[in-house]
């Protein structure tokens, strides 16, 4: 298992100019090799990575390219291999078409271990000649120990520049099994609360895009009103960019300190399987659902929980959580989204809508736990789908009385 340490750079003046370079050839050859994929492949021909290979040299070679040999070959030949690799995912279904890359948006360049040097916890990049300065921020490991397989520096729009350091698991010294808790958690994901616990525990939900989205409205409009190509425009753009930083930072920040939370007091947690994607269609939704952060979420629950040694399991998306009593096993034929609260015909048990889906998705969790049940999900071996279980024989009804939640 790989892991990545990102952290904030600091390049020169000289060093800035040589990574904007790099960039730049980057972005051309991703272009310039995509514009040619899609006129071969216009004509029944397809493209294998050998012949993009070939086609670079010559693009170096034509005269016009000549600027390509003054930086770094390893960041071009890294393009290559990421196109190749985003057209098997498209062919294969699993990824969008690739698109042609912008100036105005987020720049990387991969280096492997050809193209830099790691000696003593500096990082010395191909075509420089000094290091690299970064602030390191886990005062726990060394960074002189660590040994990177390959470096990714980037640029986001609002001008703050990052590198990804790639190691293996193995060299991690912060890492391994955290002690048993015993603490058992089923998660049901929502937008009022970001999350409600099996336990009653609700998280509310910050809607960080939701608080900054006035602001974001208005330097946007102040940057639509700039004259294209100007330096006021792209100031504008620059602060856009920095209120788009500002409401990424806060979730993901959010996000983690969420789920590493919930790893470390829980050992076998369960979550349903969402389809994100389809939810978002409803523009009602869209919104908060993004805004949320569910996919990014559970992301960060599947490689904390295996670096950490608890168990994801993740069951289908449509095992009935919210209309199955989690006392009785009495399932509904209809619950509207409306109806937050709601009593069992067959118990009698006064059921808050959300609590009671988390408490149904921890028990279908535990029972592919303790005897496993048909897998769908093709991740670790750590998490496991669920298809809807019902271990008690179920009555049909409708909720009665319906208190709704403003």
């Amino acid at each position: 298992m790989r892991t990545a340490y990102k952290v904030r750079v600091y390049p020169t003046t000289a060093q800035a100019a040589v990574l904007n370079r790099t960039f730049g050839c980057a972005r051309l050859v991703w272009n310039t090799v995509l514009a040619w994929r899609k006129a071969r492949y216009a004509e029944g021909v397809k493209t294998s990575y050998a012949q993009t290979d070939r086609y670079l040299t010559e693009l170096k070679r034509d005269g016009v390219h000549d600027f390509l040999y003054e930086v770094s070959s390893v960041p071009l030949q890294q393009v290559l291999r990421h196109q190749y690799t985003a057209f098997v995912n498209y062919f294969a279904g699993h990824a969008k078409h690739p698109r042609f890359k912008s100036r105005h948006g987020r720049q990387s360049a991969t280096y492997t271990r050809s193209a830099f040097r790691w000696r003593d916890g500096r990082l010395y990049l191909a075509k420089m000649d000094g290091p690299l300065e970064f602030l390191w921020s886990w005062p726990g490991i060394d960074p002189a120990t660590i040994d990177p397989a390959t470096v990714i520096v980037s640029r986001d729009p609002d001008g703050r520049w990052y590198a990804s350091l790639t190691v293996e698991s193995t060299a991690e010294t912060g890492a391994g099994p955290l002690p048993a808790t015993g603490g058992h958690a089923g998660i049901d994901l929502g937008v009022t609360d970001f999350a409600v616990l099996s336990t009653g525990e609700k998280i509310p939900n910050p809607r960080h895009l939701e608080r900054k989205v006035e602001n974001l409205a208005r330097y946007q409009r102040r940057m639509a009103r700039k004259q294209r190509g100007s330096a006021n425009r792209a100031k504008a753009r620059a602060k856009v960019a920095r209120a788009h930083a500002k409401v990424r930072d806060a979730r993901t920040d959010f996000l983690h300190k969420t789920s590493t939370r919930l790893v470390r007091e829980h050992e076998l947690i369960v979550i349903e399987d969402l389809n994100v994607r389809g939810m978002v269609r409803n523009r009602s939704l869209a919104r908060a659902i993004s805004d949320a952060g569910w996919g990014e979420f559970r992301r960060q629950l599947e490689y904390k929980s295996v670096r950490y040694g608890r168990q994801l399991i993740v069951i289908d998306r449509w095992y009935p959580s919210s209309k199955t009593c989690s006392v009785c096993g009495h399932l509904l034929t209809a619950l509207s989204l409306s109806t937050r609260h709601w009593t069992c015909p067959g118990c009698g048990t006064r059921h808050d809508r959300d609590v009671n889906a988390a408490k149904n998705i921890l028990a279908a969790g535990r029972a592919v736990s303790a005897c496993g049940a048909d897998v769908s999900h093709s991740g670790s071996s750590r998490m496991r789908s669920a298809v809807k279980q019902e271990a008690r024989p179920v009555r049909v009804g409708v909720p009665s009385p319906v208190l709704r939640r403003g």
